[in-house]
């Protein structure tokens, strides 16, 4: 048992390794490999793990995955948080280890595993206080050749591929010392998986968008102001932060009047790049409205806006020139125990930072914001541009990207802000994710940060530009506007409720095959387990 866990240990750190802002995503079907192994081989007894030890290595596995891939959490409030969120993910990945388990007896057994894992992503995404989607599969593949296919099934469709490379190298591995007729078999088909799935990848990488293809092109431009200083005291200095961005479009109106950069025809602000509220502070909106006409289009401003019953709304306004803000999206998913915090009086009791949480409420809407006459170089015939904002910790929800480019989103903007956690993996991580974004809707993805990294992404998940981390920079681009829907826009959602329904079926079946074997007479191979 004790080697069990240490190979379960193991594993979650191989899958951590796998993620950004290293590229060695293929360590990510190995670390599953290795983790279904710990739950299915026999041991010299001839026993295998039963259910408890299922729940323990699966445990095992989570937090040696967890805990190296979110300290970030812990930046400037603590281990607590951090350690207290690893503790908690890592109960659906015991979850996980009690369905193998259940369905590792099953004729095609790595399928069934494969969508257990997908049942316990779409879980660990939903419950509790609306899920935590990070560290998914699907956002360790940024520089995989697997990529392409989150252009057929969304995200979930490209974890359910990895998770299935995963399962198939174990049964090769479980199978290989075996002689028989149905363990060369098994050794046959496992392979085929192995390396089907990856050239299906390949196969679909020529079919992907490229950086200006599209029904036309706009030039776009994201500014990363830069923040006074990082942590939860960054906004400290609001008027400061507003200035940085307003004096970095500035900057780049200078280098449009020079020759030396096109015009652009929208702009992105950051996330909290004004927490001053502009539509309250007449200050703050008449700087807006001077970098707006200076810049010669509009902005999209991230602000944090006051609402009369002493809430607040994370925010993006479209600031047009001197006309001033005019549709918004306000931040649909917000984040729990960050900007709001459910049970406020008892989590108080763990930390002192309890009360640092904001009081924000969420938005409605398909996340669309329209900008009036966008078109590259001025163009005569130059129309409405309609551009899906996922704000932040958006970004890692599948519905909140779907929902706006299903509503007519031509690109996406995901302004962010991750002043408050440092100099670490997060923006790393998060970037990730916008390229998933970029290739399972087939969008250009505008990222601004307000410290970095803020980035161009082009439709088939490449970076095409990206600031540095805690520079004041702008980033502008040519971009295609697209307005066809990929499969994984139509049909992700249902392609993650077949592969959740099918974890689930096979689990039960698994279960009910456990009792029967129990209650039958004679000895078992985990009878006492």
């Amino acid at each position: 048992m004790l080697v069990r866990i240490l190979a379960s240990a193991a594993a979650g750190v191989l899958l951590f390794l796998s993620f950004p802002p290293r590229t060695l995503w293929f360590l990510a079907p190995v670390a599953i490999a290795l983790v279904v192994l710990t739950l299915t081989l026999p041991g010299r007894d001839g026993r295998t793990p039963g259910l408890r030890a299922g729940a323990l290595l699966g445990a095992v596995f989570g937090l040696g995955f967890f805990l190296p891939l979110l300290p970030w959490i812990g930046e400037y409030v603590g281990p607590v948080p951090w350690i207290a969120l690893s503790v908690a993910e890592s109960v659906f990945l015991a979850l996980f280890g009690v369905l193998v388990v259940l369905v590792a007896r099953l004729p095609f057994a790595p399928l069934w595993i494969a969508a257990a894992w997908s049942a316990t992503e779409w879980l660990r995404s939903t419950v509790p206080f609306g899920g935590f989607p990070w560290g998914r599969l699907a956002f360790g593949q940024s520089e995989s050749v697997l990529l392409p296919i989150a252009a057929v099934g969304g995200a979930p469709l490209l974890s359910f591929a990895v998770a299935l490379i995963g399962t198939a190298l174990a049964a090769v591995v479980t199978a290989a010392p075996g002689r028989s007729a149905g363990r060369r078999r098994t050794v046959a088909v496992g392979l085929i998986v192995v390396i089907a799935v990856p050239a299906v990848g390949l196969a679909l990488r020529p079919t992907l968008a490229g950086p200006t293809d599209g029904d036309r092109t706009v030039v776009v431009a994201a500014i990363q102001g830069s923040v006074p200083r990082l942590g939860l005291d960054f906004n400290a200095q609001r008027r400061q932060v507003l200035d940085n961005h307003v004096r970095e479009t500035l900057r780049l109106a200078d280098e449009v009047d020079a020759g030396r950069s096109p015009r652009p025809d929208v702009v992105v602000w950051p996330e909290n790049a004004s927490d001053v509220d502009p539509t309250r502070d007449r200050t703050a909106a008449d700087e807006i409205s001077a970098a707006s006409v200076r810049i010669g289009a509009p902005i999209l401003v991230g602000a944090v806006l006051a609402n009369a019953d002493g809430t607040s709304t994370n925010s993006v306004l479209v600031w047009d020139g001197a006309a001033g803000p005019g549709e918004r999206h306000d931040k649909k998913i917000v984040q729990p125990f960050g900007e709001y915090l459910p049970y406020r009086s008892f989590f108080r009791l763990f930390s002192s930072y309890a009360d640092s949480a904001g009081n924000f409420v969420p938005g409605s809407g398909d996340g669309v914001v329209h900008l009036p006459d966008a078109g590259a170089s001025g163009e005569a015939d130059a129309v409405a541009l309609a551009v899906g904002v996922a704000t932040c910790y958006e970004v890692a929800f599948d519905r909140a990207p779907a929902e706006a480019v299903a509503a007519g989103a031509q690109i996406l903007a995901v302004p962010t802000n991750n002043a408050t956690f440092g100099d670490t993996e997060m923006t790393y991580q998060q970037l990730a994710m916008s390229r998933v974004r970029a290739v399972e809707h087939s969008r250009t993805v505008v990222v601004a940060a307000t410290s970095g990294v803020s980035a161009i992404v082009a439709p088939d998940g490449t970076v095409t530009s990206r600031t540095a981390l805690f520079d004041a920079d702008h980033l502008v681009a040519t971009v295609g506007v697209r307005s066809t829907l990929t499969p994984a826009t139509t049909w992700g959602a249902r392609v993650e409720a077949l592969l959740v329904i099918v974890g689930a079926a096979t689990a039960v079946v698994g279960a009910v095959r456990t009792v029967r074997r129990r209650r039958e007479p004679g000895p078992g191979p985990n009878k006492n387990d």
